[in-house]
Order: C-alpha cells, then structure tokens, then sequence
C-alpha cells in the first residue's frame, strides 16, 4: 500500500436531498439501510414508520399504511372521539401513505438512514383534506390559480435546556435550567458547550440540505434562534420539519433538550416567525423602494392577514400555552397591526426592492408550521379576493393601538372566532374547519382538567 493510499480518507457519507433513482443507488450498494417514512400529524410533529430500505425501495410507487389517528389525536397520541376522519366507530383503520418524490433526504447525523415525507390518501386514492401538508397545498394551489407563488423563510426560537427529556421528566419537570444562565442576545461569545453544539448543528444542517441562514442567540437565558433561507414553501416547511427531528437528536446526545413551547416561562416567548413573499413572473409582487408606493398586491395581502388571521388563530397558535406569548413588550403581538421594520406588530413590512416581504409573527414555537402558513395563505387570498379595508400603518408602540384588534385571550376564545367563520369556511371548507375545532376541544378539555403547580403555590395554605 502506497502513502497515498494509506493517508486517503474514507468516503463521506451521502446526505441532503436526493431523488427516488439516487435513493435506489444508495439502497442497492447498501450505503442506506433505513428508512423514516413519516408523515405531519395536527401537531407538526413527523410520524411513521422505520422501514427496510430495500422493502421501502421495492414499494416506492405504491402506498404504505399507517393509522388513521395519527391525524386524529391530541399532543399525547391520545384516541378521541368526535372525528370524522376515525374512531372507535370506524374502527381505526389505515390510510395510505404515499412517498413524496421531492421529499427524500439523507440525515448525515445517522448514516444510512433517509428521511422521506409522504402525503396521505384514502383506500379510494383521494388526498386526505385533514392532513396538514394537503392543507398547505391546496392554499398553494388556490394562490397559483390567481397567478402567485410563495417565497417562504423561517425564524425558530427555542430554548435550549441542561437535561434531556428524560432527565426533565424524572424530575417532574420541576428546575429545568437554562444551557446558559444570562442573556446573550446578540452575542457572539458562547459557553464552550454552546458553541460546540451550534457549530454541530449547522453543520448537520447544511449537509442534510437545509440551508442555514443565521444562528443567534435570543434575549432569554438558553434561548437560541435559526434563519432559514428563503425559498419554496413545501421544501421550506419539510425542511423546518426535519429541523426539529435533527435539533433534538443533536441537543439529547449532547445533555441537553430543545423546548419548543410558546411561552416556556414568565415573560419569554418562542416565536416561528414566517417571511412571506408572492412572485409572478414578472418577479416580485411585493417589490416596492419607497413606504408610500406599495404595490397594490402587497396592501391587499396585508389587509388579508389582518381581516383574516383573527379568525383562523387555532391554526397559529395551537395550544392553551400559545395565549400566554401575546403579551405587550415582549416582541410578541398584543394586537393586530401592521407597520414599517416594527417588531411589535403582527405583521412587519421589512426589506426593499426586490427583498421586500411580509414577516408575520403570530405563529408561536409550537405551531404546526404547514398549518401555520396555509393560514397566512388563505389570510393574503382574502385580502386579494375580497377587498377587506387596510387600516394605517402604527408608527411608535404598536401595544398603545387600543383600536386595533387585540389577540384572542385563549384557545377558547380563539375557537368561538374559528369554528364556522366564513372565512374559515371558504378557505379550508367544512370538514377541515370542524376537524381543528374538534382538535382545539380537546386540548381545551384537558388543559381545564389539570391541577398545575402554579394553582398548588396559589392555593396551599392561602385559600
């Protein structure tokens, strides 16, 4: 053997996104030996199976089966009644789930194993309307029929917490610490710990084809956020989803775990942040250089979210911790408004010239993010199609706009806004519209039967 022979590297691993005849290369020289199909339940969060890969190869064009509840169930995979889509009545049978071509990618952080999103059909061969990726897309759809398609970016803020989950649940949840103890908003000096898992992470990121724009530390003790970069809605949404797989495998090797819910504690909000464009092919419809000449479109699109969007906040802002985040000063919205390069408002204008799009910043941590921008979809439809009136831009402190629309309060609030609005109804239809309320239900439901810690401090030795 050579010194050049015995100083080669070995070959890396393959990984990112891959198409149906790379992945059948890859399966039959046996560099991939797994894979997730999974499919996004009412939570966001991928479910599915581990299959062979050569079993999964051989099937690729027909359908895998899964069961029904999975996108009929609460957080904690519990079976309910009340759905049309399964039940015990029903029997909880299967539906079909169907490879998506565009969605195979190969995770460098577990060699041989590929991640596969699929979309959901009944035994007759029709797309399940429930199931958030069909959702998304048929917002899509609508908004292409007008002569739009979407550019998508993400921001993802979570907090990153010393224990892993289960280290957290043997402790009864109780003296979770930030991987941090200050604020380091901003900061480009990290803990050796801290810098080691982002500089882990962003690698992992860019080799399984999911671009990375920034990563920053927030205002919070552990708290961290992620720019994604702009592009197609599915793959961005996709990618967003693989994200959360990947952050979490990452941070519970390393001790420690990523929390994803809106308000984690007093005074701290986890955002999902959504920047949103529509193109035509004359380019960009949101292109403006001056804040006195918007585009038309644009203003239309504005007026949408903010007629819209009061009425579709189920699918936003998910859970009963979703409510706590909307607080004044916290860089959360309070209320409905719009303005220039102003983080306090809902729906921020931002960017100039061809960079000019909308961040909308309803959606919490804990959103499902394909529900999340099917709303905001159907919100701009609405603002296209009916015309509803634009109200000035706040110029100062947005959370002084007492006649703007303020957030819903909570879920339940949010549902009575939700549950058959006609803009609701337009947009999804019937049976979506009675699915997520029937969802909300029972989140509702189990949120009003818990005894928490708070109301034992409150109430021990008080009441």
């Amino acid at each position: 053997m050579t010194d050049e022979e015995q100083h080669t590297d070995p070959e890396p691993w393959p990984a990112g996104l891959v198409s149906p005849r790379d992945l059948r290369g890859y399966v039959d020289r046996g560099e991939v030996t797994m894979v997730r199909l999974a499919v996004p339940d009412m939570q966001g969060r991928p479910k599915g199976k581990i299959l062979s890969a050569p079993v999964f190869v051989d099937r690729m064009d027909s359908q895998a089966e899964m069961c029904a509840y999975v996108l009929a169930t609460d957080i904690n995979m519990t079976p309910l009644d009340g759905f049309d889509l399964t039940g015990w009545e029903q029997g909880y049978g299967d539906l079909g789930v169907k490879a998506d071509p565009a969605g195979i990618r190969l995770l460098p952080h577990q060699p041989g194993t590929a991640l596969v999103m699929g979309d959901v059909f009944h035994h007759n061969g029709t797309p399940v309307e429930v199931a958030p990726r069909y959702i998304l897309r048929t917002q899509l759809e609508r908004l292409a029929d007008l002569g739009y398609h979407v550019a998508l970016g993400t921001e993802a803020e979570f907090l990153l917490q010393q224990g892993t989950a289960e280290d957290a649940h043997q402790a009864g949840y109780h003296g979770l610490l930030p991987a941090w103890p200050h604020n380091l908003d901003y900061a480009l000096m990290y803990p050796p710990h801290a810098a080691d898992f982002f500089h882990h992470l962003h690698d992992v990121l860019q080799e399984a084809g999911i671009p990375v724009e920034a990563i920053k530390t927030e205002g919070a003790a552990g708290q961290t956020e992620l720019t994604f970069v702009y592009g197609d809605v599915m793959a961005a949404c996709d990618a967003y989803t693989a994200f959360r797989m990947i952050v979490n495998d990452l941070a519970q090797r390393r001790g420690m775990t990523p929390n994803f819910m809106a308000a984690p504690s007093n005074g701290v909000g986890n955002g999902l942040h959504l920047h949103l464009s529509l193109w035509s092919p004359h380019g960009n419809a949101f292109t403006y250089h001056r804040s006195d000449d918007l585009p038309p479109v644009m203003e239309r699109a504005i007026a949408g979210l903010l007629s819209a969007l009061p009425h579709l906040a189920p699918l936003c802002a998910p859970t009963g911790n979703s409510y706590k985040r909307y607080a004044p000063h916290t860089f959360a919205p309070a209320r409905y408004t719009w303005g220039f390069d102003n983080r306090g408002c809902a729906v921020r204008v931002t960017g100039i010239g061809e960079n000019a799009h909308l961040e909308v910043r309803l959606p919490g941590a804990d959103a499902n993010i394909y529900l999340a921008v099917a709303a905001a979809c159907a919100a701009i439809i609405h603002g296209i199609q009916d015309h509803p009136d634009l109200p000035p831009p706040r110029v100062g402190d947005p959370y002084t706009a007492d006649d703007a629309t303020p957030m819903p309060a909570d879920l339940t609030e949010a549902v009575r806004a939700f549950d058959g609005n006609k803009i609701a109804l337009d947009a999804f239809g019937e049976n979506v519209v009675r699915h997520y309320v029937r969802a909300a239900q029972a989140e509702i439901a189990w949120q009003r039967s818990q005894v928490t810690d708070v109301e034992r401090e409150y109430g021990i030795g008080r009441a």
